[in-house]
């Protein structure tokens, strides 16, 4: 079953211990707030990476970090007291603050510049191509976890802005340049270029994709 999150960050963990495997390691992150009704096998976003509850104690818990996970996210640099993003999966009723948000990370970004405007805050996120085809100015994006809005896009990357709430409650405000941050884009953009890509198999049945389809649709 997937698992979805929102990209609204439920507290700050802390990692209390890294058990180091051949090419895997196992983390244990003290926790109070997610862990109030948790159950083994039960799934958490730790800095927006999905991963499956092994072991809990009143206030903490323990995931396993496969490799496929430890090549392709920035949990390879946590190291202990360090502080991490929390989310559980969203349950049916709940409700949407930010995003659809799988916890599936596309590729780690590099914080450029940090830049203080009044109260915000904006980041320079580096980020590939592959992430920057389905980013766009206004659109959404998860940056370690945290669902946020894209202001501007570029070559290279794009920037984000915080408010001072998000700044306190998330590792972003503890983040500076130089900092790789785990990024994860836009499921419906991904699905919308599935769309457009799509060539059925019968072209008796292949359909024409075009702004009025999109529309008559729901996906704009």
């Amino acid at each position: 079953m997937i698992k979805i999150f929102t990209g609204i960050v439920e507290e700050l963990g802390v990692i209390s211990r890294i058990q180091p495997g051949t090419q895997s390691f196992k983390l244990t992150v003290k926790a109070h707030k997610v862990l109030e009704d948790v159950k083994t096998g039960d799934s958490i976003a730790v800095n927006g990476v999905c991963l499956t509850v092994t072991q809990f104690v009143v206030d903490y818990f323990t995931a396993d970090v496969m490799p496929e996970t430890v090549e392709k996210t920035n949990l390879k640099y946590l190291k202990s007291g360090d502080f991490v993003n929390l989310e559980r999966a969203l349950r049916l009723g709940d409700r949407l603050g930010g995003h659809l948000v799988q916890g599936h990370v596309d590729a780690v970004g590099e914080i450029i510049k940090k830049e203080a405007i009044d109260i915000a805050f904006i980041y320079y996120i580096k980020a590939p191509d592959n992430v920057l085809k389905y980013t766009v100015p206004k659109g959404s994006i998860a940056i370690d976890g945290i669902s946020l809005t894209v202001v501007d896009v570029f070559n290279d990357g794009f920037t984000v802005s915080l408010i001072p709430h998000t700044a306190q409650m998330t590792t972003l405000g503890l983040k500076k340049a130089g900092d790789k941050v785990n990024l994860e884009s836009d499921i419906i953009g991904r699905y919308v270029e599935k769309l457009l890509r799509y060539e059925g198999r019968d072209e008796k049945v292949k359909k024409t994709l075009d702004l009025n389809f999109l529309s008559e649709n729901g996906f704009i």
